[in-house]
């Protein structure tokens, strides 16, 4: 079973959309005044959207190393501190949403096998929902989706530390996400693929 822990801002609804099961025992680190959460006993990093992201540049160093170890984050957020390696997150609001495609650019581990594109770019009929800005990537990470203007807005690195790094452009992935869309189609794409993320983690925590 995959061990992994959440980083909790403490917003409302989060934990129930990483709930245990029989592939992930969740524990939470909420983020407090004396942040410093112990990294070693886990597989699995999990940094979702709303993250306060000076508080992970003051336990940087930490995840440098829980990385070094061969384990794995996922950042679902944008984070506008440097404490990813050698990957940046950039805000950009100046596209019109209505414009936002995403394309599938490469996914050699089949990540978005079964996964319904269209479901994240669309909720309700209104495009361009799920990314925000986008990923200036390590040079020999690996872009899984880019937006209608080429810009990565899904990243995977597996080359800048010993662990695996699953980006993206603050689009929320989880078993459910209810703070984003109520469109059912969206709920189990997101599902689906976040399913597959974790079938990387299995894998090398086995």
């Amino acid at each position: 079973m995959i061990r992994a822990l959440l980083i909790h801002n403490h917003i409302e609804g989060l934990s129930e959309t990483y709930q245990s099961n029989e592939w992930v025992q969740y524990d939470t680190a909420y983020v407090e005044k004396d942040f410093a959460p112990d990294l070693s006993p886990y597989d699995l990093l999990i940094v979702p959207c709303g993250t306060d992201q000076i508080a992970m540049l003051k336990i940087k160093d930490k995840v440098r190393a829980f990385l070094e170890e061969g384990k794995t984050l996922f950042c679902f957020d944008g984070w506008f501190t440097d404490w990813i390696p050698q990957n940046r997150w950039l805000m950009d609001n100046s596209r019109k949403s209505i414009d936002v495609r995403y394309h599938l650019k490469d996914d050699p581990l089949h990540l978005f096998e079964g996964v319904e594109l269209d479901a994240l770019i669309y909720s309700n009929g209104i495009s361009g929902w799920w990314a925000c800005g986008y990923i200036e990537p390590a040079p020999e990470a690996v872009v899984l989706l880019e937006d209608t203007w080429q810009r990565p807005v899904m990243v995977m690195d597996q080359t800048s530390t010993a662990g695996t790094i699953i980006m993206t452009a603050s689009g929320p992935l989880s078993d459910k996400t209810y703070g984003t869309t109520d469109d059912e189609q969206s709920e189990s794409s997101i599902a689906r693929l976040y399913r597959n993320l974790l079938s990387i983690v299995q894998k090398q925590a086995v």
